[in-house]
């Protein structure tokens, strides 16, 4: 083959492999201004058939963005509900919202945040837990649809907290009408200490809501509680459990979602794990997802040596995650962040991202701003791989990466801060678009 033909070749090559790269949906992202001006925004939740999307803000208020522009008025103002945060770093605040099914019709809503310790006469929980976080209802105001009634607050579930980290407290209703909830391990490390189940953990423990994702019918009243307990639940009307549970053996489920695209309850979470791994989760019902018996997709745990993971152990019944990928605390080489920020199925307008799931870490260090945006795609035989996300149209590393978002249309969004903690309103949400 003449010099001429060898470069022809290579030249159809590159153009072959070019064009092959973008059918696959090649991980290259820019990232759109949506809005900016907000405190450490946690969620924003679009209800069916609304233009609305509402923000949650760390610090206790629910914005509305409409037509690109923030409304000046809060939809919601809890900040004097909500227990005093820290300045620099904080994991409490204001968690989660979620709109009713029948919200167009019925206008409620429910949020959920970490309220003063409500510790009901026990002398521990007075003395050594930190705070109570709360999963309530609204409803909004019959005079102005863009504010809600501070006197319809209807309180549904209230779990006192060890500690004030590890509160997972994502909610959001299933294609099935039921309200669930992301429950945290109860803080601090190892699943170990005040709080906590010293033998087995709260993630293995039945007896506890801690380490759970909670199911429940806020339609309905079971005896003695403020919520129905669905009764295919997979430990509804036994003993050896709390009927809330509708899955078990997670740390610190930060950002759920379910797949738009699918009829199933199928709830994909990012799992913060302890020092070594960081994973995604897709949960089902009765599943066992491992914390803390094992760390990161089915690697044996020794909660009294964290780093050091043991060669064999009980794995009977646990369901792997789906991806994992090296935290940098403990497994620097090839790490990827430290501490995994759960996100969406794409379901949007460009094609060749359907059925991919977009999410991210926080970032790969405390110290500094490097936050990181994931793809995972699932393959023909079911398991899936991920990838790193190149951002074309920004400079430099990414803001700490919070949460992302989806709106009605499937679109996926990134909502970033830059300070480690929920402090004034300096933080921007992007839509991510190829």
């Amino acid at each position: 083959m003449n010099a001429y033909k060898v470069c022809a070749a290579l030249a159809a090559s590159a153009l072959l492999a070019l064009s092959s790269a973008s059918a696959l949906g090649q991980a290259q992202i820019k990232l759109e201004k949506v809005v900016s001006g907000i405190n450490t925004p946690l969620a924003m939740v679009q209800p069916p058939g609304d233009p609305r999307m509402f923000i949650i803000e760390q610090n206790g208020r629910v914005r509305i963005l409409e037509a690109g522009q923030l409304k000046p008025t809060p939809f919601l103002d809890v900040r004097s509900k909500i227990t005093t945060l820290f300045h620099d770093f904080d994991e409490r605040g204001l968690l989660g919202i979620a709109f009713h099914p029948k919200f167009k019709d019925n206008g409620k809503f429910y949020v959920t945040y970490s309220a003063h310790l409500d510790y009901q006469a026990d002398l521990g929980q007075m003395l050594w837990y930190d705070h109570s976080n709360v999963v309530e209802e609204y409803t909004v105001s019959s005079t102005d649809k863009n504010v809600a009634d501070p006197s319809s607050a209807r309180r549904i579930l209230t779990t006192s907290w060890p500690q004030f980290n590890h509160n997972g407290h994502w909610i959001g209703f299933g294609p099935d009408g039921m309200l669930y909830i992301s429950m945290g391990d109860g803080g601090y490390a190892n699943d170990w200490g005040i709080g906590h189940n010293v033998t087995i953990g709260n993630g293995q423990d039945l007896s506890t809501n801690l380490g759970k994702i909670l199911r429940i019918d806020v339609d309905a009243r079971s005896p003695g509680k403020p919520y129905g307990i669905p009764p295919d639940n997979p430990w509804a009307g036994k003993k050896e459990a709390n009927p809330e549970i509708w899955a078990y053996g997670v740390r610190n489920p930060w950002r759920c979602s379910f797949d738009m695209g699918s009829n199933a309850a199928e709830l994909y979470c990012g799992d913060v794990q302890q020092n070594s791994y960081e994973t995604i989760k897709l949960i089902g019902k009765g599943q066992n997802m491992g914390w803390r018996r094992v760390e990161g997709m089915m690697r044996c745990f020794d909660y009294q040596k964290p780093d050091d993971h043991p060669a064999n152990c009980d794995k009977a019944g646990i369901t792997p995650a789906i991806m994992e990928y090296n935290n940098c605390t403990a497994k620097p080489d090839g790490c990827k962040g430290i501490s995994v920020t759960g996100g969406y199925v794409y379901r949007g307008a460009n094609a060749a991202w359907k059925g991919k799931y977009i999410f991210g870490d926080w970032s790969k260090s405390f110290g500094e701003m490097d936050g990181q945006i994931f793809v995972g795609t699932k393959g023909s035989d079911g398991k899936w791989t991920m990838e790193v996300a190149k951002v074309t149209n920004m400079a430099g590393k990414l803001p700490y990466v919070l949460a992302f978002a989806q709106d009605t249309a499937g679109e996926v969004y990134v909502l970033t801060s830059i300070t480690t903690g929920p402090n004034g309103s300096l933080d921007t949400i992007y839509k991510i678009v190829p």
